[in-house]
């Protein structure tokens, strides 16, 4: 399948955004709590040869699903729990600092 992209490259990929999105918080006064991460997809699963004998997961973009036997094809969705390597608690996309928010009215706030 010439047009898939493997799922391990997916999930990288989105690993790899957050990150990025981490880094681009820092210095910023508002701090988000990375919550589950939902994903899915809908997957050609076939062996690969290289991969001594083993199977990998291609994710089929929704022009080529349609060409793909559905025989071939599955939905897999799972839920990611981002957490701190370092701590093991969740992660934060942030700052360090917790902010300002007397810009906001009491109501915001609440």
């Amino acid at each position: 399948m010439g047009d898939g992209i493997e799922l391990a490259d997916v999930v990288g990929a989105v690993r790899d955004g957050l990150v990025e999105a981490a880094s681009q918080g820092a210095g910023n006064g508002l701090r988000f709590e990375l919550g589950d991460i939902q994903m899915e997809f809908v997957v050609e699963v076939r062996r690969d040869a290289r991969a001594r004998g083993g199977v990998k997961a291609w994710v089929v973009d929704a022009g080529a699903e349609a060409a793909v036997s559905t025989a071939r094809t599955h939905k897999v969705s799972f839920t990611l729990k981002p957490r701190d390597a370092a701590t093991g608690q969740d992660w934060l996309i942030a700052a360090d600092d917790e902010g300002d928010v007397s810009g906001f009215t009491a109501a915001a706030r609440d």
